[in-house]
């Protein structure tokens, strides 16, 4: 062969060289365009969880197994899931051995967890004693039962459990004794991965400025706020704390705002609808304003706690909602 000839050989094979790099260049660009388009402009700024709770009239007849959750969210249509705590303490009371019980129970759950693809994301702790009781002793041993529900929480993959704060009904004790008690149990949670978050769930607790302070003098990375878009009742009739009616409520907006810094969950609850779909309590379009400003991406959770539709009609109800409010942002 000759040098001009291996010349213009290797000039050619430059240029088909050249060409398809050019030609795959064009190729990576049109995906990426295509890419971008077909990402839906409507797509949500949120994941969906569905908050256990909102299925307890089918717990409690019996018509749904709380072991069988993941399988129930499933079917519905979410994501995550969000456990109650004391749909499994009733299958521990009886119990002979009541570890090795929880051991089995949450063996079951992680195992059904995984068989739908649903993301565990945490456990609402309920009936553990009174973490803001002015009592330290009574205070150090509801620290001491919440315990076990972290680590179900971690053993789950879970990333929090969420706690109530009741206790006294003057605010200085109450702060004293909250800061207390969520030092001593975060603590032990950041030792696991978990957080500690706090759900405004009446009395002191649904007093937003309270709860941010004593989420600022807490001070720990892992103790937080859950903000619930519904629980704002500061006082009931005859000092209930349920099942009666709400005589001062703090503003919700003004609430969940306040609360959003500190959030690392939030409850989309949701009681009535009207004929367009719309919550009649709760401007959904304004609440997840509110919620996309303070930051938040992660999981909402349903949590539906009407009367006038069954569990399930009022679940997918609320879940459309936030769907189609969550795309108008």
């Amino acid at each position: 062969m000759s040098s001009k000839t291996f010349l213009i050989l290797g000039f050619f094979s430059l240029f088909l060289s050249f060409t398809a790099c050019k030609q795959k260049s064009e190729n990576e660009d049109k995906a990426s365009a295509i890419t971008k388009s077909e990402k839906p402009a409507d797509a949500l700024f949120f994941k969906l969880s569905l908050a256990q709770w909102s299925l307890h009239p089918l717990i409690h007849d019996g018509t749904i197994d709380p072991l069988d959750f993941a399988r129930t969210a499933s079917e519905m249509g979410f994501e995550g899931i969000e456990y109650v705590s004391g749909f499994y303490s009733e299958k521990l009371k009886d119990a002979k051995d009541p570890e090795r019980k929880m051991q089995e129970i949450l063996d079951t759950l992680k195992a059904r967890s995984e068989k739908y693809n649903m993301r565990n994301v945490l456990i609402m702790v309920d009936g553990e004693g009174d973490l803001a009781a002015n009592d330290v002793t009574e205070r150090d041993k509801a620290v001491e039962n919440h315990k076990k529900w972290i680590d179900a929480a971690s053993f789950l993959g879970c990333h929090s459990i969420r706690v109530n704060l009741f206790g006294s009904d003057i605010p200085e004790e109450w702060q004293a004794n909250s800061i207390d008690a969520l030092k001593k149990l975060s603590a032990y949670g950041a030792e696991k991965n978990i957080n500690v978050l706090v759900e405004n769930h009446g009395l002191l607790s649904s007093n937003a400025d309270l709860l941010v302070e004593v989420m600022r003098q807490v001070n720990m990375e892992n103790c937080g706020t859950l903000p619930d878009f519904g629980n704002f009742c500061l006082k009931r009739e005859g000092d209930a704390r349920w099942d009666a009616d709400c005589v001062e409520e703090y503003p919700r907006y003004e609430g969940v705002e306040k609360m959003m810094p500190y959030a690392k969950a939030v409850s989309a609850k949701s009681y009535t609808f009207n004929s367009t779909g719309e919550e009649e309590l709760i401007d959904y379009k304004k609440m997840l304003k509110i919620v996309k400003e303070g930051g938040y991406s992660g999981y909402i959770g349903v949590e539906f706690e009407g009367e006038e539709d069954s569990a399930k009609e009022g679940i997918q109800k609320t879940k459309d909602l936030l769907i189609k409010a969550g795309r108008k942002l």
